[in-house]
């Protein structure tokens, strides 16, 4: 499997029965795929939509059917269309048990940066900052480097996203969980080991003993 779906399999087996989750556009997005509908699982985006499924065959899309970032999605059994207000006083409020949002970079306070590089246009931070603050539990779903350079770092050298520590971060080579203490490693991506998470990883990471092998359930 590539990178992405590695990922998002993983982040997959975080999501309870019952959970409304909100699922940041990109890669966050693909994790609808691995979350069986039988589940009860609903999958909320900001723009107004709570039951967003998997993006549907090619030829089947529906223009009014999007996520937050335009992309085509799916509707399960249950869902409904909502305004901006109740959309944000869900995240605002404290009613999403889970958000799973992109990451620039991760530091070792936990902080997450996701939404401006400088010297680059962007529409802005969107929901970002809300989701990082509202949800019950922010996991972080991102490839471990860019172009060869880690992505979790000393400090974030990029604008933060809020001052909140998240929870999780799921990345292509591990599963790290940010505590008051630091970074801890808890799993490490199938073949890869714990020498190969530490070389790509500018941040101290904390090893308490063997880690485990990531375990991906197969695919539904």
């Amino acid at each position: 499997m590539n990178a992405k779906e590695l990922i998002a399999r993983r982040v997959a087996q975080e999501i309870k029965t019952g959970m409304l989750v909100n699922l940041g556009i990109g890669l966050p997005s693909l994790v609808a795929n691995y979350v069986a509908v039988d589940r009860g699982v609903f999958f909320q985006a900001e723009n107004g939509v709570i039951g967003l499924g998997a993006r549907p065959p090619e030829g089947m899309e529906d223009p009014h059917l999007t996520d937050a970032g335009g992309g085509f999605v799916s509707a399960v059994p249950g869902a409904a269309s909502i305004d901006s207000a109740m959309s944000f006083g869900l995240i605002r409020g404290g009613h999403l048990d889970m958000t799973v949002l992109g990451g620039l970079q991760v530091d070792e306070s936990g902080h997450l940066a996701n939404w401006k590089v400088p010297g680059k246009m962007v529409p802005g931070m969107g929901g970002a900052m809300d989701l990082v603050s509202g949800a019950l539990m922010v996991v972080v779903a991102m490839q471990h480097t860019a172009k060869g350079a880690p992505k979790i770092v000393p400090e974030c050298t990029l604008p933060l996203t809020a001052v909140r520590r998240v929870d999780l971060v799921v990345t292509d080579l591990a599963v790290i969980e940010p505590s008051p203490e630091g970074l801890i490693l808890r799993e490490r991506a199938p073949g890869v080991s714990v020498d190969d998470v530490c070389k790509a990883t500018s941040a101290t990471l904390l090893i308490d003993g063997d880690v485990p092998e990531m375990q991906l359930e197969p695919t539904s």
